[in-house]
């Protein structure tokens, strides 16, 4: 189990990193990308599952990562946050994106600035924990 969660977490590490490029070299498909998000019921539900995997990849593996109670307290963030959604109409979290979509793709390369920061910091805390397995 520790071996899985180990992979998500890189691979969301990873993700959020490339993200951030995607963002600087062409902003236009990021925003595209991000405008999706519970555009239907589908992208909502399949949005919230790839949450909860990641939420409890980290609360899985926090132990052997380091600052283990931090990421452990956000993973658990993530699950919670992500099965709250899951309870609540899509239409409700699509209505919420379209009101602070302006404000958020206004300061999309703020945003990516913390996909990186994010991102760098999941993968140091995995492989400086020595939860690489």
């Amino acid at each position: 189990m520790s071996l899985v969660a180990t992979i998500v977490v890189v691979a969301f590490g990873l993700v959020l990193i490339a993200f951030t490029g995607v963002v600087f070299a062409k902003p236009a498909i990021a925003e595209r990308f991000l405008r999706r998000f519970a555009s239907s019921a589908r992208t909502h539900y399949i949005e919230q599952v790839f949450r909860l995997l990641v939420g409890t990849a980290l609360v899985v593996l926090s132990p052997a990562m380091w600052q283990p109670k931090m990421f452990w307290l956000v993973g658990w963030a993530i699950v919670v946050s992500s099965a709250a959604l899951v309870c609540v109409p899509w239409q409700w979290h699509h209505r919420f994106g379209e009101r602070v979509g302006p404000i958020f793709f206004r300061h999309l390369r703020l945003y990516a600035a913390g996909s990186f920061a994010f991102g760098s910091l999941l993968l140091y805390g995995v492989f400086a924990g020595g939860g690489a397995a």
